[in-house]
């Protein structure tokens, strides 16, 4: 396992603010972040914005990562594009290898069935239950959770997904962890100077 790189995945409609906290504050702790595509054709986030991923989904190894992030994306509910991303992180997790899903994400591991047996968050629950998935009574509803190697969280969590990424992979723990997301999603001043601590 390559425990500095970490893997987002990009694809049409990829919804672009839920993983600029995450990403750029991995970044600054001395992590590689490198995007994976369907194919390494460039693709159209949700916001316009155009990106050339580094490899193709094909060629993804669980061994050579850290973390696999999902994003929401229109796809994941208007057609089945994004399943093999999916069928990728079950991949992932049989490999003992973390996968953070958030937004329309939980829907495409719903449909996979992994989160028949796991905690999870997402939007709400009924937008996981049109899935036909059988994971009901493990939803939670709130921010986001980890259970184990999975990481989920709702479209509107993008701060809470992230503490929850640093935290799986000790970028931040304890006081620190609590600053950083007191300092982003409160806006608590009194936070920075844990930080810089």
């Amino acid at each position: 396992m390559n425990p500095r790189t970490v893997h987002l995945a990009v694809y049409d409609t990829y919804a672009d603010w839920e993983t600029g906290h995450t990403t750029a504050h991995l970044t600054q702790n001395g992590f590689t972040v490198r995007t994976v595509g369907p194919t390494t054709e460039p693709v159209t986030t949700m916001g316009g914005v155009r990106i050339q991923p580094d490899l193709a989904l094909g060629d993804l190894r669980p061994e050579d990562s850290a973390l696999l992030i999902l994003t929401g994306a229109q796809l994941w509910d208007t057609t089945d594009d994004l399943a093999p991303f999916a069928a990728t992180a079950r991949t992932f997790l049989d490999a003992g290898v973390p996968v953070a899903a958030i937004c329309g994400a939980t829907a495409g591991l719903a449909r996979e069935g992994l989160l028949d047996d796991r905690e999870h968050t997402s939007a709400v629950s009924f937008y996981l239950d049109a899935t036909g998935y059988k994971g009901g009574e493990h939803y939670r509803d709130t921010d986001a959770v980890t259970d184990g190697d999975l990481i989920t969280a709702g479209p509107t969590e993008p701060v809470a997904f992230a503490r929850e990424v640093f935290a799986r992979l000790g970028v931040y723990e304890g006081e620190k962890l609590d600053a950083w997301y007191r300092l982003f999603h409160d806006s608590d001043a009194s936070a920075f100077e844990v930080l810089e601590s």
